[in-house]
């Protein structure tokens, strides 16, 4: 990860660390929307692969994580123009 560097010429300090905490809290939105979206067993016990249930779950708990992923670096990223 490499953060902007703050000078006269480029995007202001303020207008950076702004634009990267409305990313945050929007990728924050994401990720409670995606959590009700979470596989329930009751919705694989028909399907014909006994581990439907638990290859969709794993698959979700993947896209959650790379939400987070997201977020720590955008945190990161808001937290060194800020400094």
């Amino acid at each position: 990860m490499t953060p902007p560097i703050i000078h006269l010429n480029g995007t202001s300090r303020e207008a950076l660390t702004e634009g990267y905490i409305d990313a945050y809290h929007a990728l924050h939105s994401a990720r409670e929307a995606l959590q009700e979206t979470a596989p329930n067993a009751r919705d694989f016990y028909v399907s014909p692969d006994p581990s439907a249930y638990t290859k969709a779950r794993g698959e979700h708990d993947s896209r959650l994580a790379s939400i987070n992923m997201i977020m720590t670096e955008v945190m990161a990223l808001a937290e060194a123009v800020s400094e």
